[in-house]
C-alpha cells in the first residue's frame, strides 16, 4: 500500500456556516475527482431530499457552488494515508487535515461527521472540537442498515 494524499481542496468560503466531515475519498470518488463520486453512496441523493435540489443532475462545479450557496463546507478529517481500496477500516499512517485552520476564517460554529470514522479521526487530532461536532449516520453503501428516509430522519440536522 502506497501513501495516498487527499487529492480534492476543501469546499469552502468565508460564509460557510457548517461543515461535513467525511474520513477519505474512495476509490471510485478519486478516480471521478470528486467527494460522493460512488453513485451507489446516498450523500447526494440524501443532500437533494434534504435541500429540494437535485444534486444528480448537476456537475461537480454546480455541486460545489451549490453547496457554498447552501453555506455548507465540505472535506474530510484526513489529509493522507495508507489506505486499502475504499475500506476505512484499513487507514494508517495517517495525517489529518488541519481542521482548525480550514474553519478559522469561516463561520462555522458546528460540524458533522458522515459516520463514526470522520469523527474518530477528526477526535484523534482535534478533541477540542468535540463540543462543536456532531455524528450523524454514515451515507456508504457499506452502512445498509439505513436505508435513504432512515439517514434522511437523522440528516435532516443539517438544514439550518
Amino acid at each position: 500500500m502506497e501513501k495516498i494524499t487527499h487529492p480534492f481542496k476543501p469546499i469552502i468560503d468565508e460564509n460557510s456556516e457548517i461543515l461535513i466531515l467525511g474520513s477519505f475519498p474512495s476509490v471510485i470518488s478519486r478516480e471521478n475527482d470528486f467527494y460522493y463520486g460512488n453513485k451507489r453512496n446516498r450523500f447526494w441523493a440524501l443532500l437533494s431530499k434534504i435541500f429540494d435540489r437535485d444534486f444528480s443532475l448537476m456537475t461537480n462545479i454546480e455541486k460545489r457552488n451549490t453547496l457554498l450557496k447552501l453555506h455548507i463546507a465540505l472535506y474530510d478529517s484526513v489529509y493522507s494515508c495508507t489506505i486499502y481500496k475504499s475500506s476505512d477500516e484499513t487507514i494508517e499512517d495517517v495525517c489529518y487535515s488541519d481542521i482548525p485552520s480550514l474553519i478559522k476564517e469561516s463561520k462555522i460554529k458546528h460540524i458533522y461527521c458522515n459516520g463514526n470514522k470522520a469523527f474518530e479521526f477528526l477526535m484523534d487530532a482535534y478533541p477540542n472540537l468535540k463540543d462543536m461536532t456532531t455524528v450523524l449516520p454514515s451515507t456508504s453503501p457499506r452502512n445498509a442498515s439505513y436505508s435513504l428516509d432512515r439517514l434522511y430522519e437523522k440528516w435532516q440536522i443539517i438544514k439550518h
